[in-house]
């Protein structure tokens, strides 16, 4: 079971940047994938999810409006388009899977709970 994040990187205060989190060794329909941030100092909080089966969507409050969560099941892949960046976006970005989960309830469970993680990227946005 993987998962693997990628297109992380420096942009400036309004701009965007896409996200991918590409799974492997699950049945992919099975899981909700979810995107959850922690910036320094902070504890780890979910920022967007998906279920993969019903195609369900959740985002945080902070975050509705600008970023956009999609799957395309034929890769096994999540994206997270993130539009309007603002300096308090900055963190490091994990993609996270729970089986049988739904979108919101995976957004909001105690991260701690969930087994299967990427390793992360990292998301910076300057003023």
């Amino acid at each position: 079971v993987q998962l693997v994040e990628s297109g992380g990187g420096l942009v400036q205060a309004g701009g965007s940047l896409r996200l991918s989190c590409a799974a492997s060794g699950f049945t992919f329909d099975d899981y909700a994938i979810g995107w959850f941030r922690q910036a320094p100092g902070k504890e780890r909080e979910g920022v967007s999810c998906i279920s993969n089966n019903i195609g369900s969507t959740y985002y945080a409050d902070s975050v509705k409006g600008r970023f956009t969560i999609s799957s395309d099941n034929a890769k096994n892949t999540v994206y997270l388009q993130m539009n309007s960046l603002k300096p308090e976006d900055t963190a490091v970005y994990y993609c996270a899977a729970g089986r049988a989960f739904i979108a919101p309830m995976l957004c909001n469970v105690n991260y701690r709970s969930l087994e299967v993680w990427g390793q992360g990227t990292l998301v910076t946005v300057s003023s």
